[in-house]
């Protein structure tokens, strides 16, 4: 699961300054395609004297309407005026931004090398609700045929109270922030909220491992209870309560008081849903003792894969299990194709925000090239590069991309299992 807050790598001012002038100079534009023109004959054949009729003019198809798209990020290009500078938190996500945006254009050009036609309006936020509540109210934007932005979940707030248009889609681009804390049926959540983690594990645990009894394992915090509640009644659900569930909460990594539970004979499954270091330390290497006597297989929480104090050989030896959304194949002809585009249109290398931005272009792109009316769009199944959308329209919450992959340690790399 991606956090929009994570830290990225600075821009180089070159950088930068390609941005800024794509923005102002080319980003509104719609794509135009040339026409190629038909090749000469290497001889020139004799004129015919006769007189012939002249010929009607062909007819000019009619070129495709242009479909128009506003882009609502957090650039925060008040801050690159004279006198002013970026903190480091606005910096990163300025450069979120850019490289999102980058593979958003990108994917625009390859669907209107195809005959499609697009607009595309970029909108700054500057990471500022006032801001974002000011764009809602913008007449360009009101009238676009599909608004992608903002990204953050305050700024979200912001911006879907003031535009009160009936039917009107708001794609969340990358927050996981939970739908129903917007309550806009309008909402498309495009990064699967953390809930979506728990019951893609809960489905898999359930149906995959099939076991007679799963531990949850916590510290004892109320967040946890954000990812093992919705597991735990997902797996109530699917098993008809036929798999126990039980919860202990751990100190100091003291796992006696749950040993009598467990079978030497068939896996144990545990899940951790802990992001906490100290707790995680501790606790996996006490499964890790524990698992020279029994089976254990260990579900962790989405993050860890971000956690480098986890090391691959413990998970590995726990058989650790995580969902992810966003987990790319650069071994697939697809990435490839994507990886070669993108360092001759930018000199650069893609960020995960750049892919992200990439799949979501090109997934909407199609839809409007297609003429889906966007007020009521029909969310198909689609697999990108780095995630894959499957939506569920839930009432008062919008459509929600409720896809996760299931990654297992192997050779001390996470491989996809489901």
């Amino acid at each position: 699961m991606t956090s929009v807050r994570n830290h990225r790598p600075l821009l180089s001012g070159n950088k930068w300054l390609l941005f800024v002038l794509a923005v102002v100079i080319g980003a509104c534009s719609p794509k135009v395609n040339p026409v190629s023109k038909p090749a000469k004959t290497g001889t020139e054949q004799p004129q015919d004297k006769t007189e012939k009729a002249p010929e009607q003019p062909q007819a000019k198809p009619p070129a495709a309407k242009a479909s128009v798209i506003s882009l609502i990020l957090p650039l925060g290009l008040n801050y690159a005026a004279a006198g002013q500078s970026y903190t480091a938190v606005k910096l990163r996500s300025a450069n979120m931004s850019v490289e999102y945006y980058q593979g958003f254009k990108l994917a625009l050009d390859s669907a209107a090398s195809e005959g499609a036609n697009f607009k595309l309006q970029v909108f700054d936020t500057k990471d500022d609700m006032a801001q974002a509540h000011s764009l809602g109210l913008n007449p360009q934007v009101k009238a676009s045929d599909l608004i992608v932005g903002p990204v953050f979940p305050e700024d979200i707030k912001a911006f879907s109270s003031s535009l009160t248009a009936p039917g009107k889609a708001i794609v969340s681009p990358l927050s996981p922030a939970a739908p129903e804390t917007f309550r806009n049926q309008n909402l498309v959540t495009m990064t699967p909220p953390l809930e979506y983690h728990a019951k893609g594990a809960a489905e898999y645990v359930a149906k995959q491992l099939k076991p007679k009894k799963v531990f949850i394992l916590t510290s004892g915090f109320s967040d946890e209870k954000a990812y093992s509640s919705p597991f735990k009644r997902t797996i109530d659900s699917l098993s008809k309560r036929k798999i126990q569930v039980i919860t202990t909460t751990i100190s100091r990594g003291n796992l006696t008081p749950i040993v009598k539970n467990l079978s030497a004979a068939e896996q144990n499954i545990f899940l951790v849903p802990s992001t906490k270091q100290a707790f995680l330390m501790v606790t996996l290497r006490s499964l890790d003792t524990l698992s020279k006597k029994f089976p254990v297989t260990v579900i962790g929480h989405p993050n860890w894969e971000k956690f480098a104090f986890l090391k691959p050989a413990l998970l590995q030896r726990l058989h650790t299990h995580i969902t992810s959304s966003d987990k790319v194949d650069y071994k697939s002809g697809e990435t490839s194709a994507f990886l070669r585009s993108y360092r001759h249109a930018y000199h650069a290398e893609p960020t995960d925000f750049a892919i992200k931005g990439f799949d979501e272009g090109l997934y909407f792109a199609r839809m409007l090239a297609e003429g889906e009316d966007m007020r009521k769009p029909d969310l198909e199944d689609f697999t990108g590069l780095h995630n894959s959308f499957h939506f569920k329209n839930i009432p008062g919450q919008g459509w929600v991309n409720t896809h996760v992959d299931i990654l297992r340690y192997e050779n001390f790399y996470l491989k996809k299992v489901k």
